[in-house]
């Protein structure tokens, strides 16, 4: 993991996708005793950038970063599937999981909150979808050089599901019948950006935005009172095309996520997977959607909903979005081009 570093900043560089969107904080004014400083660094297999507004103290901004580093050290050091030593590869390693296993406090709250999403989407998120995954070639092991047989995906399906996982709230348990692998991967990056923003509220910080390889949550606002603007990204077909705004967004005390199959993926013999994978077919998605992003109160939330409305496909994800009067907005494959469509929820905080 790169060291954490800051930098005083003029301007807010965050963005869902790594873009500057200049026009949305064009006629900014800051007061001379606050600025937006950011703290960044690697984490979970990507970046993280932090931007706290705060008089300039250069000890206060060297102890948050450190304070940040640990934070994350810890949730990937509870969550990650590629630490073998880690408490959820542990766990995972057992061969016998009927007995109960206590918890720490951070994975057991992002297991049950990943079963309650998995029973709001019928089971469209599903963290026990890991062997599956592996399958597939987008787990820790190395990629396969051809996809899945049926008879391999069959005898590997027979025994992960989300409803095997049994958990005790009283004592912070889990048990399954069936021995699961359990992948956060889905769910445990919008945590991480949760972790930090308790961090720097503790921390007395009143007014940041934390973004972890896309996921954001923002509180307060900036100087001068502007609210945080973040840009939806315009899907790319190819690698090799830039990165561009579709919509902007303006968030107070809220966290956003994006999902879509477009980044990561490889070919094989001429045909293209997805890394999302389709707990109901244990196949990659193959649908219209392109991305999807959701707004919730934490990035926990935010970042689960995303992936099962990206497995669900759009009809199904805006049904569900509506009903639940959640701000999602998605971007779909037409005969023409992208279609944009939003949820009633999510026009309140378009901007552009």
């Amino acid at each position: 993991m790169t060291s954490g570093k800051m930098k005083p900043a003029r301007v807010v560089i965050i963005s869902v996708f790594w873009a500057l969107v200049m026009a949305a904080l064009a006629g900014c004014s800051f007061q001379d005793e606050e600025k937006i400083w950011e703290i960044s660094g690697g984490i979970f297999g990507t970046t993280y950038h932090i931007n706290v507004v705060l008089p300039e103290d250069e000890a206060r901004l060297q102890t948050l970063a450190q304070g940040i580093e640990q934070t994350l050290n810890e949730v990937d050091g509870a969550m990650s599937t590629w630490k073998k030593d880690s408490e959820l590869s542990r766990l995972n390693s057992k061969k016998d999981q009927s007995q109960w296993t206590e918890l720490s406090p951070a994975l057991f709250e992002v297991i049950q909150r990943a079963q309650e999403i998995s029973a709001m989407t019928d089971g469209a998120f599903d963290v026990t979808i890991g062997p599956v995954v592996n399958l597939w070639g987008f787990g820790p092991q190395a990629r396969r050089e051809q996809s899945p047989s049926e008879a391999e995906l069959a005898e590997v399906m027979a025994v992960t599901g989300w409803e095997y996982l049994e958990l005790d709230e009283q004592v912070r348990a889990i048990r399954s019948t069936e021995p699961q692998y359990i992948d956060l991967s889905g769910i445990a990056k919008g945590y991480g950006v949760d972790a930090v923003a308790r961090y720097l509220d503790q921390e007395g910080v009143e007014a940041y935005l934390v973004e972890i390889g896309g996921e954001v949550r923002t509180r307060g606002k900036k100087p001068g009172g502007e609210v945080w603007r973040l840009a939806v990204e315009e899907p790319a077909e190819e690698a090799s095309q830039g990165r561009q705004v579709n919509k902007i967004v303006a968030l107070v005390d809220q966290a956003m996520a994006t999902s879509g199959d477009y980044r990561n993926y490889y070919e094989s013999q001429g045909q293209r997977y997805s890394h999302t994978i389709n707990p109901d077919t244990g196949k990659p998605i193959s649908h219209k959607l392109a991305s999807v992003t959701v707004l919730a109160d934490d990035c926990m939330t935010a970042d689960a909903l995303a992936t099962a409305f990206n497995v669900m496909g759009y009809e199904r994800a805006a049904s569900l979005a509506t009903r639940e009067n959640i701000p999602a907005y998605f971007i779909v494959r037409g005969d023409n081009g992208f279609e944009t469509h939003q949820t009633p929820a999510f026009s309140s905080y378009v901007v552009q």
